[in-house]
């Protein structure tokens, strides 16, 4: 042992050894900073895609396609634009679908309109508490005859919601899948989409339009610098783990 050493010093790795370290920790680098990219590319779309909702909303109504427009519907350029319709509702055939509302939880309404282009697309016309649910608890909400809806285009929720699928053997829906709502009901001309009725003022004060929750999670940002905060750690870490290992090396010569 030379003179003034405390005890033996540790053996480095193999410069093999250090080659693998070298490597795995290049990779996992690597892969971490891709991760952290393609996030910045995941917010700036989800931001895009913000803006283009956002005007959408705002923008003048226009007629809801019809169908001959129907198979180019897409969730990206159609959901959520503002869309007018005119017909006569079917109120025989309304379904309640689950909701929980800023007005507390309960069900929407969705009535079919059987449009002026001779063809039914599904309203949801808005929210009721579960004491109102039955149409005899809220008469004065019931409108005949031609009626204009101003509102937003929503596409289908065929999976159920809050967990559970919808059953319609019970009649007991927890999305707005309108496809199977149409069969259940039977109609068979139905549009492939649902309109989110607005504010309008309903007689009677039910159903209450005008709730629908326009909100897109955009966690990108935190992604990413999460997944750059690794790969500068995990950098450094292999940095300080080389660079231990061969000050620890001499002391394999060292008798």
């Amino acid at each position: 042992m030379p003179p003034g050493s405390s005890g033996p010093r540790r053996a480095g790795r193999s410069p093999l050894a250090l080659i693998v370290i070298g490597v795995v920790i290049a990779t996992m680098v690597a892969g971490f900073l891709a991760l952290g990219v393609w996030q910045l590319e995941r917010r700036a779309w989800k931001l895009d895609l913000i803006r283009q909702v956002d005007a959408r909303i705002h923008a003048e109504p226009a007629p809801a396609p019809g169908p001959d427009q129907w198979p180019a519907i897409t969730r990206d350029h159609d959901q959520y634009r503002r869309v007018t319709v005119t017909g006569v509702f079917d109120h025989d055939r309304e379904t309640l679908t689950q909701a929980v509302t800023d007005l507390g939880p309960g069900f929407w309404v969705l009535t079919p309109l059987r449009t002026d282009e001779g063809v039914t697309v599904l309203i949801n016309r808005g929210f009721v508490p579960a004491d109102r649910r039955a149409p005899s608890g809220r008469p004065g909400g019931r409108l005949e005859g031609r009626q204009t809806v101003t509102g937003l285009l929503r596409l289908t929720e065929p999976h159920g919601g809050f967990l559970r699928a919808n059953d319609p053997a019970v009649d007991r829906w927890r999305s707005r899948d309108v496809q199977a709502i149409a069969e259940h009901r039977g109609l068979t001309d139905a549009a492939h989409y649902f309109i989110d009725a607005d504010a309008t003022p309903n007689p009677g004060g039910l159903p209450v339009g005008g709730l629908t929750v326009v909100r897109f999670p955009n966690s990108h940002l935190i992604y990413a610098l999460t997944w750059f905060g690794l790969a500068l750690l995990t950098a450094s870490g292999g940095v300080y783990l080389i660079r231990d290992s061969r000050r620890s090396r001499p002391s394999r010569d060292q008798g």
